[in-house]
Protein backbone atom coordinates (compact mmCIF):
# COMPACT_ATOMS: atom_id res chain seq x y z
CA UNK A 1 0.00 0.00 0.00
CA UNK A 2 2.67 2.64 0.63
CA UNK A 3 4.55 1.42 -3.04
CA UNK A 4 1.52 2.41 -4.53
CA UNK A 5 1.22 5.99 -2.20
CA UNK A 6 4.10 6.54 -3.61
CA UNK A 7 3.44 6.49 -6.83
CA UNK A 8 0.49 8.84 -6.59
CA UNK A 9 2.68 11.48 -4.34
CA UNK A 10 6.19 11.13 -6.32
CA UNK A 11 6.16 14.72 -7.55
CA UNK A 12 5.02 16.45 -4.34
CA UNK A 13 7.00 14.44 -2.38
CA UNK A 14 9.95 15.08 -4.40
CA UNK A 15 9.87 18.93 -4.24
CA UNK A 16 8.65 18.64 -0.81
CA UNK A 17 12.62 16.67 -0.01
CA UNK A 18 14.17 19.37 -2.99
CA UNK A 19 12.89 22.00 -1.18
CA UNK A 20 14.55 21.37 2.25
CA UNK A 21 17.84 21.06 0.10
CA UNK A 22 18.05 23.60 -1.96
CA UNK A 23 16.21 26.43 0.07
CA UNK A 24 19.11 25.99 3.16
CA UNK A 25 21.44 28.21 1.16
CA UNK A 26 18.69 30.60 0.61
CA UNK A 27 18.10 30.49 4.06
CA UNK A 28 21.43 31.59 5.69
CA UNK A 29 22.61 34.00 2.75
CA UNK A 30 18.70 35.61 2.99
CA UNK A 31 19.02 36.24 6.72
CA UNK A 32 22.78 37.59 6.75
CA UNK A 33 21.09 40.43 3.91
CA UNK A 34 18.58 40.99 6.24
CA UNK A 35 20.88 42.10 9.26
CA UNK A 36 22.72 43.61 6.76
CA UNK A 37 19.82 45.72 5.66
CA UNK A 38 18.16 46.22 8.52
CA UNK A 39 21.23 48.54 9.37
CA UNK A 40 20.72 50.71 5.95
CA UNK A 41 23.28 49.11 3.36
CA UNK A 42 23.13 46.94 0.33
CA UNK A 43 25.35 44.23 0.18
CA UNK A 44 25.49 42.56 -3.01
CA UNK A 45 28.78 40.71 -2.88
CA UNK A 46 27.35 37.97 -1.06
CA UNK A 47 27.24 35.97 -4.01
CA UNK A 48 31.39 36.19 -3.89
CA UNK A 49 30.95 35.43 -0.32
CA UNK A 50 28.42 32.50 -1.01
CA UNK A 51 31.61 30.86 -3.25
CA UNK A 52 34.38 31.59 -1.47
CA UNK A 53 33.16 29.99 1.68
CA UNK A 54 31.72 27.01 -0.34
CA UNK A 55 35.68 26.64 -1.51
CA UNK A 56 36.79 27.50 2.06
CA UNK A 57 34.63 24.56 3.84
CA UNK A 58 35.52 22.18 1.05
CA UNK A 59 39.19 23.12 1.32
CA UNK A 60 39.44 22.70 5.08
CA UNK A 61 37.04 20.23 5.72
CA UNK A 62 39.64 17.79 2.60
CA UNK A 63 42.57 18.95 5.05
CA UNK A 64 41.36 18.32 8.14
CA UNK A 65 39.02 16.01 7.88
CA UNK A 66 36.46 17.76 9.53
CA UNK A 67 33.01 19.58 7.87
CA UNK A 68 31.97 20.92 10.88
CA UNK A 69 35.61 23.08 10.93
CA UNK A 70 35.12 23.34 7.14
CA UNK A 71 31.46 25.88 8.29
CA UNK A 72 33.57 27.54 11.02
CA UNK A 73 36.12 28.61 8.40
CA UNK A 74 33.37 29.82 5.90
CA UNK A 75 32.21 31.72 8.60
CA UNK A 76 35.98 33.51 9.68
CA UNK A 77 36.32 34.08 5.54
CA UNK A 78 32.60 35.41 5.69
CA UNK A 79 33.06 37.42 8.31
CA UNK A 80 36.34 39.16 6.82
CA UNK A 81 34.73 39.76 3.38
CA UNK A 82 32.18 41.41 5.34
CA UNK A 83 34.40 43.67 7.36
CA UNK A 84 36.10 44.54 4.24
CA UNK A 85 32.86 45.38 2.61
CA UNK A 86 31.66 47.21 5.20
CA UNK A 87 35.15 49.19 6.10
CA UNK A 88 35.03 50.29 2.27
CA UNK A 89 31.36 51.54 2.02
CA UNK A 90 31.94 53.74 5.38
CA UNK A 91 33.82 56.27 2.91
CA UNK A 92 31.54 59.52 1.96
CA UNK A 93 30.64 59.10 -1.26
CA UNK A 94 31.40 55.44 -2.19
CA UNK A 95 28.37 53.57 -3.48
CA UNK A 96 27.19 50.35 -1.67
CA UNK A 97 26.13 48.90 -4.80
CA UNK A 98 29.14 49.26 -6.96
CA UNK A 99 31.44 48.10 -3.46
CA UNK A 100 28.85 44.95 -3.55
CA UNK A 101 29.50 43.78 -7.16
CA UNK A 102 33.19 44.14 -6.90
CA UNK A 103 33.78 42.26 -4.14
CA UNK A 104 31.64 39.96 -5.62
CA UNK A 105 34.00 39.50 -8.52
CA UNK A 106 36.80 39.56 -5.75
CA UNK A 107 35.27 36.99 -4.06
CA UNK A 108 34.29 34.83 -6.93
CA UNK A 109 38.01 35.20 -8.59
CA UNK A 110 39.83 34.22 -5.21
CA UNK A 111 38.04 31.09 -4.93
CA UNK A 112 38.96 30.12 -8.50
CA UNK A 113 42.35 30.68 -8.11
CA UNK A 114 43.13 29.40 -4.74
CA UNK A 115 40.43 26.14 -4.85
CA UNK A 116 41.62 24.48 -8.28
CA UNK A 117 43.50 22.32 -6.66
CA UNK A 118 40.15 21.26 -4.27
CA UNK A 119 38.23 20.23 -7.33
CA UNK A 120 39.20 16.55 -7.30
CA UNK A 121 39.70 15.53 -3.51
CA UNK A 122 36.94 14.21 -1.86
CA UNK A 123 35.77 16.03 1.38
CA UNK A 124 33.59 14.77 4.61
CA UNK A 125 29.81 15.43 4.35
CA UNK A 126 27.74 17.44 7.04
CA UNK A 127 25.51 15.21 8.91
CA UNK A 128 21.82 15.18 8.43
CA UNK A 129 18.55 13.97 10.85
CA UNK A 130 17.09 10.83 9.82
CA UNK A 131 13.71 11.69 10.64
CA UNK A 132 12.29 8.81 8.07
CA UNK A 133 12.80 5.88 9.93
CA UNK A 134 9.24 4.80 10.57
CA UNK A 135 8.80 4.23 6.93
CA UNK A 136 10.68 0.92 5.31
CA UNK A 137 10.23 3.21 1.75
CA UNK A 138 13.40 5.13 0.73
CA UNK A 139 11.98 7.62 -1.08
CA UNK A 140 10.35 9.03 2.30
CA UNK A 141 13.56 8.04 3.90
CA UNK A 142 15.43 10.15 1.38
CA UNK A 143 12.95 13.02 1.65
CA UNK A 144 12.81 12.77 5.38
CA UNK A 145 16.81 12.94 6.01
CA UNK A 146 17.48 16.27 6.11
CA UNK A 147 20.34 18.37 7.11
CA UNK A 148 21.15 19.83 10.31
CA UNK A 149 21.80 23.52 9.17
CA UNK A 150 18.02 23.63 7.80
CA UNK A 151 17.16 23.28 11.18
CA UNK A 152 19.50 25.39 12.53
CA UNK A 153 18.20 28.18 9.70
CA UNK A 154 14.61 27.80 10.75
CA UNK A 155 15.66 28.74 14.77
CA UNK A 156 17.87 31.30 13.39
CA UNK A 157 15.06 32.94 11.18
CA UNK A 158 12.58 32.89 14.60
CA UNK A 159 15.38 34.33 16.60
CA UNK A 160 15.74 37.39 14.54
CA UNK A 161 12.26 37.78 14.28
CA UNK A 162 12.14 37.96 17.99
CA UNK A 163 15.46 39.90 18.23
CA UNK A 164 14.65 42.53 15.73
CA UNK A 165 11.89 43.78 18.02
CA UNK A 166 12.56 42.99 21.43
CA UNK A 167 15.87 43.27 22.55
CA UNK A 168 18.50 46.31 22.33
CA UNK A 169 20.58 45.31 19.50
CA UNK A 170 17.60 45.00 17.20
CA UNK A 171 16.25 48.48 18.37
CA UNK A 172 19.70 50.03 17.63
CA UNK A 173 19.95 48.01 14.26
CA UNK A 174 16.30 49.55 13.02
CA UNK A 175 17.11 52.84 14.20
CA UNK A 176 20.42 52.77 12.16
CA UNK A 177 18.49 51.96 9.25
CA UNK A 178 15.83 53.87 9.25
CA UNK A 179 17.90 56.91 9.92
CA UNK A 180 21.60 57.62 10.38
CA UNK A 181 20.67 61.30 12.03
CA UNK A 182 18.68 60.11 14.36
CA UNK A 183 20.85 57.12 15.57
CA UNK A 184 23.79 60.03 15.85
CA UNK A 185 21.54 61.91 18.07
CA UNK A 186 21.15 59.41 20.24
CA UNK A 187 24.37 58.34 20.60
CA UNK A 188 24.74 55.39 18.09
CA UNK A 189 27.67 54.91 15.95
CA UNK A 190 25.82 54.06 12.59
CA UNK A 191 29.30 53.28 10.75
CA UNK A 192 30.10 50.88 13.42
CA UNK A 193 26.95 49.10 13.26
CA UNK A 194 26.95 48.82 9.37
CA UNK A 195 30.34 47.35 9.74
CA UNK A 196 29.40 44.56 12.68
CA UNK A 197 25.88 43.95 11.18
CA UNK A 198 27.68 43.32 7.09
CA UNK A 199 30.40 41.00 8.89
CA UNK A 200 27.67 39.05 10.38
CA UNK A 201 25.81 38.81 7.18
CA UNK A 202 28.80 37.76 5.53
CA UNK A 203 29.50 34.98 7.62
CA UNK A 204 26.12 33.40 7.48
CA UNK A 205 26.49 33.73 3.47
CA UNK A 206 29.29 31.77 3.99
CA UNK A 207 27.07 28.94 5.92
CA UNK A 208 24.96 29.02 2.91
CA UNK A 209 28.72 28.50 0.48
CA UNK A 210 29.97 25.31 3.25
CA UNK A 211 26.60 24.24 3.05
CA UNK A 212 26.26 23.38 -1.20
CA UNK A 213 29.94 22.53 -1.05
CA UNK A 214 29.85 20.29 1.86
CA UNK A 215 26.15 18.79 1.74
CA UNK A 216 24.56 19.55 -1.33
CA UNK A 217 25.45 19.15 -4.38
CA UNK A 218 28.57 17.92 -2.00
CA UNK A 219 31.81 19.29 -3.87
CA UNK A 220 33.58 21.77 -4.90
CA UNK A 221 33.00 23.22 -8.56
CA UNK A 222 33.32 26.95 -10.09
CA UNK A 223 29.63 26.67 -10.72
CA UNK A 224 28.38 25.53 -7.48
CA UNK A 225 26.15 28.78 -6.83
CA UNK A 226 24.26 29.69 -9.98
CA UNK A 227 23.77 33.38 -8.40
CA UNK A 228 22.04 31.72 -5.66
CA UNK A 229 23.76 35.08 -3.44
CA UNK A 230 22.27 37.67 -6.09
CA UNK A 231 18.76 35.81 -5.66
CA UNK A 232 18.50 36.04 -2.36
CA UNK A 233 18.55 40.23 -2.21
CA UNK A 234 15.61 39.47 -4.29
CA UNK A 235 14.01 37.01 -1.64
CA UNK A 236 14.98 39.62 0.78
CA UNK A 237 12.99 41.67 -0.56
CA UNK A 238 10.38 39.67 -1.45
CA UNK A 239 9.82 39.01 2.41
CA UNK A 240 9.91 42.95 3.49
CA UNK A 241 12.82 42.49 5.50
CA UNK A 242 11.14 39.92 8.02
CA UNK A 243 13.17 37.06 8.91
CA UNK A 244 10.77 34.46 9.19
CA UNK A 245 9.22 36.32 5.78
CA UNK A 246 13.02 35.26 4.55
CA UNK A 247 12.37 31.57 5.69
CA UNK A 248 9.42 30.73 3.90
CA UNK A 249 10.47 32.90 0.88
CA UNK A 250 13.40 30.05 0.85
CA UNK A 251 11.16 27.36 0.64
CA UNK A 252 9.01 28.96 -1.95
CA UNK A 253 12.61 29.58 -4.04
CA UNK A 254 13.61 26.16 -2.87
CA UNK A 255 10.70 24.57 -3.96
CA UNK A 256 10.86 26.26 -7.73
CA UNK A 257 14.49 24.82 -8.22
CA UNK A 258 13.26 21.28 -7.06
CA UNK A 259 11.17 21.78 -9.36
CA UNK A 260 13.04 20.28 -12.71
CA UNK A 261 14.94 17.74 -10.99
CA UNK A 262 11.41 16.23 -9.35
CA UNK A 263 10.08 15.76 -12.63
CA UNK A 264 13.15 14.32 -13.84
CA UNK A 265 13.29 11.62 -10.77
CA UNK A 266 10.00 10.24 -11.69
CA UNK A 267 10.52 9.62 -15.27
CA UNK A 268 9.89 12.57 -17.13
CA UNK A 269 11.99 12.48 -19.97
CA UNK A 270 10.85 15.85 -21.86
CA UNK A 271 10.20 19.62 -20.92
CA UNK A 272 11.62 19.14 -17.76
CA UNK A 273 14.80 21.00 -18.08
CA UNK A 274 12.60 24.11 -18.78
CA UNK A 275 11.83 24.26 -14.74
CA UNK A 276 15.43 24.56 -14.08
CA UNK A 277 14.83 27.99 -15.09
CA UNK A 278 11.96 28.74 -12.38
CA UNK A 279 13.99 30.69 -9.54
CA UNK A 280 15.62 33.16 -12.33
CA UNK A 281 11.93 33.55 -13.52
CA UNK A 282 10.79 33.84 -9.87
CA UNK A 283 13.49 36.16 -9.09
CA UNK A 284 12.59 38.35 -11.99
CA UNK A 285 8.51 38.58 -11.44
CA UNK A 286 9.49 39.38 -7.66
CA UNK A 287 11.89 42.37 -8.88
CA UNK A 288 9.11 43.56 -11.31
CA UNK A 289 6.57 43.06 -8.59
CA UNK A 290 8.32 45.04 -6.19
CA UNK A 291 9.51 47.98 -8.29
CA UNK A 292 7.58 51.09 -8.46
CA UNK A 293 8.49 54.79 -9.33
CA UNK A 294 5.82 56.16 -7.00
CA UNK A 295 5.68 54.35 -4.12
CA UNK A 296 8.30 52.93 -1.17
CA UNK A 297 8.95 49.43 -0.59
CA UNK A 298 6.83 48.56 2.57
CA UNK A 299 9.30 47.52 5.77
CA UNK A 300 12.40 48.75 4.11
CA UNK A 301 15.19 50.81 6.10
CA UNK A 302 14.49 54.43 5.74
CA UNK A 303 18.60 54.53 5.02
CA UNK A 304 19.04 51.92 2.65
CA UNK A 305 20.44 53.00 -0.87
CA UNK A 306 17.82 50.88 -2.82
CA UNK A 307 14.72 53.37 -1.82
CA UNK A 308 16.43 55.93 -1.97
Amino acid sequence: MEETGIGIWGVPLAIFAGAIRVSTPFIFVSLGETITERSGRINLGLEGTLVFGAMTAYAVAVMTGSPTLGVLAAMVAGAIFGLIHGWICKFPKVNDIAIGIAMMQFGLGMAFFLGKSFIQPVAPKLPSIPLGGWSSTPQIQAALNINVLFFIGAALALFLFWAFKNTRIGLILRVVGDSTDAARAMGIHPDRVRLLATAVGGSLAAIGGAYLSLYYPGSWNEGISSGQGLMAVALVIFARWNPIGCFLAALLFGGAGALGPALQSVGVTQGYYLFYAAPYVLTLVILIATSSPTRSLAGAPGALSLTK
